[in-house]
């Protein structure tokens, strides 16, 4: 089963959970197990969708059909911009994890932010979880702008994930919503979310560049699970 972070979803950014509080997993991993954690916005969070149809669950389903030993983290968050997720990353440090996939930066798009300072923060987290967890793998889902922005914010906006992957050095989904985006019988009423048939589609989407990250995860030894902070 697919484990879910807890920080309370809805149309605005949610704040970090205060320190000492208990996310609430839905089952936790057994000791063999390694994690992948997804951190990410409405898409991952699986807005509109029941949490098993959210494609991280989906991404789940793969991994045991493969027989692989990951158990899927679901730090998905509604309404979170990417400066949300660099502020609270240092809770999501707390959560064991041998791979993130990174999913951020749509609801910076949608309100047409500066892109220098969304590609700062992605670039941020990026750099405090290899200090953190330099054992851990990162691999960065891409996304794209819809040409109703301006041509040169779109071509600016989906130049960035690659340019954020070969920088760092990173696994890219080339376009979390491949096949999806636009497609109106793939989506919800809202235009924006995938319903649970363009879920399926982005999962496979997302497997495709995930497999070999974890198969190759397997050869180096587990990401240490992090100290407790000081009190």
């Amino acid at each position: 089963m697919v484990s879910l972070f807890i920080f309370g979803c809805g149309g605005g950014e949610s704040k970090s959970p205060p320190p000492g509080a208990a996310a609430a997993p839905a089952a936790a991993p057994q000791a063999a197990e390694r994690s992948v954690l997804f951190l990410g916005t409405s898409l991952t969070a699986g807005l509109g969708l029941d949490p098993d149809q959210a494609y991280p669950a989906l991404v789940q389903e793969k991994i045991d059909s493969a027989g692989l030993p990951f158990h899927v983290v679901n730090a998905g968050v509604s309404g979170e911009t990417a400066a949300g997720a660099r502020r609270r990353l240092e809770w999501i440090l707390r959560q064991p994890f041998d791979v993130m996939v990174l999913e951020t930066g749509s609801n910076d798009m949608l309100r047409g932010a500066n892109l220098d300072s969304v590609r700062a923060d992605i670039q941020a987290i990026i750099d405090r979880v290899r200090q953190a967890r330099p054992n851990a793998r990162i691999v960065l889902a891409g996304m794209m702008a819809p040409p109703n922005l301006g041509a040169r914010y779109a071509a600016g906006f989906g130049a960035m994930y690659p340019e954020l992957a070969r920088k760092n050095h990173l696994p890219l989904i080339p376009f979390l919503l491949q096949d999806v985006g636009g497609v109106a019988d793939l989506n919800q009423s809202d235009g924006i979310h995938p319903n649970e048939r363009g879920a399926r589609i982005v999962a496979a989407t997302v497997w495709k560049t995930l497999e070999p990250v974890l198969r190759e995860d397997l050869t180096r030894s587990p990401s240490p699970s992090p100290t407790a902070p000081a009190r």
